[in-house]
């Protein structure tokens, strides 16, 4: 039932023929990998202003759920009233 379908459809350009190949040698074959950058060497930051980063983003991520729970109202410092 599908041996022809591929010949009878319309939708389908017919491909060219591939051309040969030239034969490779064995360290032409070998996949490239591309050495990943790290941090430090895409920002050109040191250790220590690293950890400097890292503590604020952690200071501002806990401020800013705080301000989100306060402005909820799910929880209500006892101060206020």
């Amino acid at each position: 039932m599908f041996d022809n379908l591929r010949n009878e459809s319309g939708f389908i350009e017919e491909e060219e023929p591939a051309e040969e190949i030239a034969p490779q040698k064995p360290d032409a074959l070998r996949p490239v990998y591309k050495r990943r950058r790290t941090f430090d060497q895409v920002t050109g930051t040191t250790p220590f202003q690293r950890f400097v980063l890292a503590s604020m983003l952690l200071v501002m991520v806990c401020l800013i759920g705080v301000a989100l729970l306060l402005f909820t109202e799910k929880i209500v410092p006892s101060f206020l009233y």
